[in-house]
């Protein structure tokens, strides 16, 4: 997947730690949930957004930054009208992160429930790999989405599914199903 050329990023504490923002002509390039720590998100943003100075951001980028601060202190704010730069996105991936953007805070849906809303039932691990692929967690709320059976399935950011739960804990997701909780 290219990334797109990002003009510039910034760091942000939340209350999980120091996070990342890189933008755009386009609109948001990508989100980084944070790495161990401050100095470790600046390098997965260097790393990232080789070309991206790091300097203070405009006001729309300033406003989502803002919404995923008061997202990771547990309000229920849509994000879903974040401009996003999907230059060298896939189209299926697109499917999958439109799709995931729509799901309420607070709500979760399954691998094998987003393949069938975009008309791919068989396509459960595909979605799953457009999710673990996700630039822009926790704009695109990945966290959102489970496996089978009320199981966590996976995650790709530093610290897995223990922040994969962290984000749905603070969300205050509900379950019909015990488990997914344990161990936490």
């Amino acid at each position: 997947m290219d990334t797109p050329r990002a003009d510039g990023f910034t760091l942000f504490g939340t209350d999980l730690g120091v996070c990342g923002i890189a933008w755009g002509s386009g609109g948001i390039c990508g989100v980084q949930l944070p790495q161990g720590s401050e100095q470790e998100t600046r390098q997965r943003m260097h790393r990232r957004f080789a070309s991206a100075a790091e300097m203070v951001p405009p006001p729309e980028v300033r406003l989502a930054i803002s919404g995923v601060v008061a997202l990771l202190q547990g309000e229920r704010v849509d994000l879903s009208g974040i401009a996003l730069d999907m230059t060298g996105v896939p189209p299926f991936h697109r499917q999958v992160y439109e799709l995931a953007r729509a799901i309420p805070v607070g709500s979760t849906l399954t691998y094998g429930e987003v393949a069938a809303q975009l008309g791919e039932p068989g396509a459960a691990r595909a979605v799953g790999q457009a999710l673990g692929a996700n630039p822009f967690a926790p704009v695109v709320p990945c966290h959102r989405v489970l496996a089978a059976g009320g199981k966590a399935g996976g995650f790709s950011a530093t610290g897995g599914i223990k922040t994969k739960l962290q984000l749905l804990l603070i969300e205050g997701a509900t379950f019909g199903e015990p488990g997914l909780f344990d161990g936490i």
